[in-house]
């Protein structure tokens, strides 16, 4: 099949998606609630939006916990469920209509919207406080859902959710409190169909960024003419931002994990490690791709490149439906370590090497010099989500689970500088210095996205990462955006 061919079909899977399958009902949302409640105590739950930035022409990003349990993202709302027994009342409290102040920023969903919106009783923001004190007034206890740092580890900086509890605890220093926060974050651990479509959709327009990048990579541009590109792609196909800062960072750049400030200029013979993501409708994909600036990896390059998807491609092998995370990122650790020991950049799988410090003398594995972060995490409405198989609640892959797996290698030039100092690992950077230099300032990240549906455990982030078909993309020109067809306008609505 002839590249077109794939792009042609590419395309028609992302963009002939219905938009009615973007949406999530206002019955989901109530369930999510439902499944919340069912597991509070008597009590009040509240659950704060997020407030409107201090100048109203910044962007505005809604606080997750509470998008995912009323789909409302507007700034200044918070939601009140009060449980008594069995029974539950719900109040969605929101800012009210004011047509002096839309002139600025827009119109507001006022009560009424608000209401048809949701299906919620609503009143207006400034009634949250009255409610509350009447409330906790009466003996019931306080349950928060959202950013907090409770008891003696709530150090400031303190978040906009703290600041409004510490005004309610000053209030009702008595009241009986509990951060059910980790109730939340279990629930959203197991995506719903409908938040499976939205991180698909996201995945989507990233694998279309990530193709431009590969066709538009020219030695001598500066990565962040890489990134504009890459963000215009992003909302020229619906997404509202990106999901985190964009990461481009060529040659020494590519060694730096959380690298973005995107501001030098990539020269050829360097790699470039490109992390995205879209959101789109609030959810995250996170993919990575690595690629040479030039176009074409060199041999050193090449080595480490395929060492890093060889520990992806077993990861993924090992990723089924429930199987234990802790043994895919063994087998992707092994795969990497293997790797390493065969370039000769450690001396065998599991070499170690003397760590800490001089009064608490350890050893560390080799492999550690060069690979030093987890191998995945979930996605969804934050690009770090909770997930089933990691920590949220379990430790094995299910359905609705929505994860990365992005194995790395990073060579810093440095890394023999930041040992300590003993006999035994002078020894060892004699041995492998010579392959440091020679491999310094290549970094290799491959990230791709997976969800889990009943069909198993999918791919959904399907940008070419294989050396040969990178390579292929990169020799065709980038020649602009795609002619906007009718069925994007969708993705919009």
């Amino acid at each position: 099949m002839s590249r077109t061919i794939i792009r042609v079909v590419a395309l028609a899977l992302i963009f002939l998606a219905p938009a009615a399958a973007a949406q999530i009902p206002a019955a989901e949302y109530e369930e999510r609630r439902g499944q919340l409640a069912a597991q509070l105590g008597d009590g009040v739950l509240l659950v704060l939006g997020a407030p409107e930035p201090p100048q109203d022409y910044l962007p505005f990003y809604q606080a997750p916990t509470f998008r995912y349990l009323t789909g409302v993202d507007e700034p200044g709302a918070a939601l009140v469920m009060v449980r008594r027994g069995t029974s539950t009342t719900t109040t969605l409290f929101v800012r009210p209509r004011d047509p002096r102040t839309e002139t600025w920023s827009g119109p507001r969903l006022g009560t009424e919207r608000a209401t048809r919106a949701t299906g919620l009783a609503a009143v207006t923001a400034d009634r949250l406080h009255p409610v509350l004190d009447s409330l906790l007034g009466a003996g019931l206890a306080l349950h928060v859902a959202g950013e907090y740092r409770l008891g003696a580890n709530a150090a400031p900086p303190i978040s906009y959710d703290q600041q409004v509890l510490e005004r309610i605890r000053e209030r009702h220093p008595s009241a009986a409190l509990r951060d059910v926060t980790p109730l939340v974050r279990r629930l959203r651990a197991r995506k719903s169909d409908a938040e499976l479509t939205l991180i698909r959709r996201a995945a989507a327009i990233t694998v279309e960024a990530h193709r431009d990048a590969m066709r538009a990579m020219t030695p001598g541009w500066n990565e962040f003419e890489i990134q504009a590109l890459i963000e215009y792609d992003f909302r020229r196909y619906g997404a509202e931002r990106p999901a985190f800062a964009s990461i481009v960072g060529s040659g020494p750049n590519s060694v730096i994990l959380h690298y973005n400030r995107n501001d030098r200029f990539m020269q050829a013979g360097e790699v470039v490690v490109i992390d995205i993501g879209a959101s789109y409708a609030g959810y995250a994909a996170d993919i990575t791709r690595t690629i040479p600036v030039s176009g074409a990896f060199s041999p050193e390059q090449r080595a480490i490149y395929q060492i890093v998807r060889d520990a992806q491609a077993a990861a993924e092998r090992a990723a089924q439906v429930g199987a234990q995370w802790s043994a895919v990122t063994q087998i992707a650790s092994r795969t990497l370590a293997e790797g390493l020991a065969r370039v000769g950049l450690i001396e065998a799988p599991d070499a170690t090497y003397d760590c800490g410090n001089t009064g608490s003398q350890q050893q560390c594995p080799q492999l550690s010099l060069f690979y030093f972060h987890g191998l995945g995490h979930g996605i969804g409405l934050d690009v770090h989500d909770p997930d089933q198989a990691l920590g949220a609640g379990g430790t094995t892959i299910q359905l609705g689970s929505a994860f990365t797996i992005e194995p790395g290698i990073y060579v810093r030039s440095n890394v023999l500088d930041l040992i300590p100092d003993t006999p035994r690992n002078r020894q060892l950077i004699a041995r492998i210095r010579p392959l440091v230099t020679r491999h310094a300032n290549i970094g290799v990240r491959i990230e791709d996205d997976y969800i889990v549906t009943a069909q198993g455990v999918e791919w959904i982030s399907r940008a070419p990462r294989e050396i040969d078909e990178v390579e292929a993309l990169m020799r065709e020109s980038y020649v602009g955006p795609h002619p906007r067809r009718a069925e994007w306008v969708d993705w919009y609505r």
